[in-house]
């Protein structure tokens, strides 16, 4: 009966021994726990954070890009600006061309007429003047009435011509010429001599020098002198 109190104490010591194992095993888990807890939250803060800057880095670019198109775009609203003042402008001019036009075609139709009736009118002028070079003066009306009928030559050019000629009619009555021509005489052709003095005088010679005459152009006929 006095070995029961020995086998008592050990078996107490066993159950110490035993309870003391099991608090550091769950320790030692609680541990493990807490540790995995906090590795696994440092290694999911490390990828947020690569996470983080990686947005960064994506933002900035993103920023870097967004002001080279707005760079862009402020280059296109000037250039479009410009290029609106440009076609205003050409559109103004090519109102301003086309008014002008109009007026044109509008002095072309009323110029025509107005070098027709030049025509005709220096045409009458030189049937009822004195007839001196007639060959040349009437070889100049002809040309103006082919070319009044020309769409090669342009109205202003037309117009020009018979202002030319306009001014050789006058300039004749102002130079003294000598020239050969032939005239009527007693109904008949006579080559003769010819002097014309501006208006004046136009005044013929035959080359024998018997016959001498002057034009009445009142009579619209040739006088011989000394008859």
């Amino acid at each position: 009966m006095k070995k029961h109190p020995m086998r008592l104490g050990t078996l107490l010591k066993a159950v110490c021994l035993l309870s003391l194992i099991s608090a550091g095993n769950a320790f030692a888990a609680s541990l493990d726990e807490v540790l995995g807890v906090r590795s696994s939250t440092t290694v999911d803060g490390a990828k947020s954070q690569a996470k983080i800057d990686k947005l960064s880095e994506q933002t900035q670019d993103l920023l870097t890009q967004y002001k080279q198109v707005m760079k862009v775009v402020d280059g296109l609203r000037i250039y479009n600006k410009q290029q609106r003042r440009l076609i205003s402008n050409q559109e103004k001019e090519l109102a301003e061309l086309e008014e002008s036009i109009d007026q044109v075609t509008v002095i072309e139709r009323q110029i025509g007429p107005l070098i027709e009736r030049m025509i005709e009118n220096l045409e009458k002028f030189v049937d009822l003047d004195i007839p001196f070079l007639m060959g040349e003066r009437i070889e100049r009306i002809e040309f103006l009435k082919d070319t009044l009928d020309r769409a090669d030559v342009s109205v202003a050019e037309k117009f020009s011509q018979v202002l030319q000629a306009y001014q050789v009619e006058n300039t004749y009555g102002t130079t003294i010429e000598a020239y050969t021509a032939n005239i009527e005489l007693d109904g008949k052709s006579r080559n003769v001599d010819m002097l014309k003095w501006g208006r004046v005088a136009l005044v013929f010679q035959t080359p024998d020098g018997e016959t001498t005459g002057v034009w009445d152009n009142k009579a619209r006929q040739w006088v011989i002198l000394g008859d």
